[in-house]
């Protein structure tokens, strides 16, 4: 089984090596813009513990939306069951920074993964703590679940989100104007930017990911399962249910071109690809895991 997932992998990486169309990378953030869009990686983590990887495996990127996988385990700590009185469990079916449905839906986001959710759960986690608080909680959280104590949060893409995140800003007071923020929208913002900007490889994000297919026991398996529920149905914005016709698995991306997928009882699986599709998803990295759920069988639908 090891050598042929290895085999799978590497000619995965070569075909994607070779692929012309790769996508656009997230402009719209400066400091994304600069990334070189030819480089890929693939990492997976198996149940008894073995790491495979191919690509550029080695390299670190911002995971963005990836983090709010984190995020919520830890406002589902901390607030349990309260939080969905805060934020639904449906598909949103735009795109992933609507304010038009935000409005529409009296300031209740669709889901915890389009970025108004997300914004909402890091209000919640937060607490009524400093930001600081809440990113040394976090970074320890994606530390311990990665067994890496060199994931950092890149301060320049912080930076950049916040110079350039106002779409962000006018949902957050929105957020706020409706009583659906507790502490105030720069604090909210402050640690949701940072949270984005977690930087990760795909082999640490792929370990980091364990928890979430059953291999590592760090939060409720009750959790895991609503965790991985809402990844399969709202993990990839307007594209989940494309995502989950051609892969089959629950998954999460970020605008950085990183997916983290999840074989549940079998494998934890990260992909990065810094080009997007239309929706921001990366375009080679939904590919390489299309490729990669046909060979192995693990598509959770058979």
């Amino acid at each position: 089984m090891t050598g042929t997932l290895a085999q799978h992998l590497a000619e995965i990486a070569a075909e994607m090596a070779a692929r012309s169309e790769r996508g656009r990378v997230a402009d719209y953030i400066p400091e994304l813009a600069a990334v070189d869009p030819d480089q890929f990686g693939i990492s997976v983590c198996l149940a008894d513990g073995t790491q495979l990887s191919a690509g550029d495996s080695a390299t670190a990127f911002s995971i963005q939306s990836i983090s709010k996988v984190f995020g919520l385990a830890i406002a589902l700590g901390r607030l349990g069951d309260q939080l969905w009185t805060r934020v639904r469990r449906e598909p949103s079916g735009l795109a992933f920074n609507s304010i038009l449905q935000l409005e529409n839906e009296g300031g209740i986001p669709r889901n915890p993964f389009v970025n108004a959710g997300a914004i909402v759960t890091t209000d919640a986690a937060l607490g009524k703590r400093p930001p600081r608080e809440y990113l040394a909680e976090l970074l320890g959280f994606v530390r311990a679940a990665a067994g890496a104590d060199d994931i950092h949060i890149d301060r320049k893409v912080a930076r950049s989100e916040t110079e350039t995140g106002h779409r962000n800003f006018a949902m957050a007071h929105f957020l706020k104007a409706q009583g659906n923020l507790t502490n105030p929208p720069d604090h909210v913002l402050g640690a949701y930017f940072h949270q984005c900007a977690i930087a990760m490889t795909v082999e640490q994000l792929a370990r980091a990911g364990r928890f979430l297919a059953g291999i590592q026991h760090l939060i409720a398996p009750e959790r895991v399962r609503r965790i991985n529920a809402l990844m399969l149905t709202c993990g990839h914005y307007d594209g989940s249910g494309e995502f989950a016709f051609r892969v089959g698995l629950p998954g999460k991306s970020g605008v950085g071109g990183g997916i983290l997928a999840i074989a549940p009882g079998r494998a934890s699986v990260a992909v990065w690809s810094p080009g997007l599709n239309a929706q921001g998803n990366s375009r080679l990295g939904t590919e390489a895991l299309e490729m990669l759920a046909r060979r192995t069988g693990w598509s959770i639908f058979g």
